[in-house]
């Protein structure tokens, strides 16, 4: 798998990667500056209301423990019409805004974290990185989320290599309810209430037209007891803005993307 990878490198750099805090990109920049060095490879981290700031902190942390050669920037995606909207494709808005401020930042090749078991989900940002002529490592060496996690175990990387897959906070948004960073940041604060709350596995808080449903993995879900359940759904109701008479929290089953409404199939 290493060598796969770096031969892959080898004929991309120098390069910029798109570092969006998550275990496939980070993984990807220990690895390729560790390859090349900083006069190489740079990194490239958008900070928004739709990224947690743990993620941010985190590709902090790492850069400095790495000596990556670091540039943080604004995506600019809050100011397009488009993204707020919130239509099924939202990421390609999104994604689009992103390329867009790297390459108005360094005149490298883009490199992205996607890995071969991407390709099985909906994805519409990889339209705009085909637009972009961004490139994908793992997909040119064949590596899927398994082999990245194994790539960081064996780069020492214990802290990434467990990490939770973490989507934007946008992906909670049901699709045409516009984006809205206030909405975004109690979404944040739920989650976080509730894994201090439950340590789950798995924890989405997806804002519908409904009102709040709080999915959990299985195991998560079923631990939540009556007067547990309706503590958190009262302190959860509290983070957010008024909602509708009527509309309460609800807690589910975690579904992949299920946030997406007309996504194709």
């Amino acid at each position: 798998m290493h060598d796969g990878l770096a031969a892959v490198l080898d004929g991309l750099a120098p390069a910029a990667i798109a570092v969006s805090g998550g275990v496939d990109s980070m993984t990807l920049a220990v690895f390729a500056h560790r390859h090349f060095g900083a006069d190489r490879i740079q990194m490239m981290h958008a900070i928004s209301p739709a990224v947690p700031p743990e993620a941010t902190e985190r590709v902090r942390r790492h850069a400095d423990a790495e000596g990556w050669r670091l540039t943080v920037l604004d995506a600019g995606e809050f100011a397009d019409s488009d993204y707020i909207a919130n239509p099924v494709n939202r990421c390609y808005f999104c994604k689009t805004n992103l390329y867009d401020a790297i390459a108005g930042r360094t005149d490298r090749r883009i490199l992205s974290g996607t890995n071969t078991d991407d390709l099985g989900e909906y994805r519409p940002g990889l339209d705009a990185a085909r637009a972009h002529e961004v490139r994908h490592p793992y997909l040119e060496a064949g590596i899927d989320k398994a082999g990245v996690r194994a790539l960081a175990r064996r780069l020492g990387l214990g802290d990434l290599a467990e990490l939770p897959a973490s989507p934007c906070l946008s992906s909670r948004i049901e699709t045409a309810i516009p984006i809205d960073a206030g909405v975004l940041a109690a979404v944040h604060a739920a989650e976080s209430l509730v894994d201090d709350s439950l340590g789950p596995k798995t924890v989405r808080c997806r804002v519908r037209r409904s009102g709040i449903v709080v999915e959990l993995d299985g195991a998560s879900l079923d631990a939540l007891d009556g007067a547990r359940r309706d503590a958190l759904a009262a302190a959860i109701a509290r983070l957010f803005p008024p909602m509708p008479a009527g509309t309460a929290v609800a807690f589910a089953p975690y579904r992949n993307g299920s946030a997406f409404v007309g996504r194709p199939e």
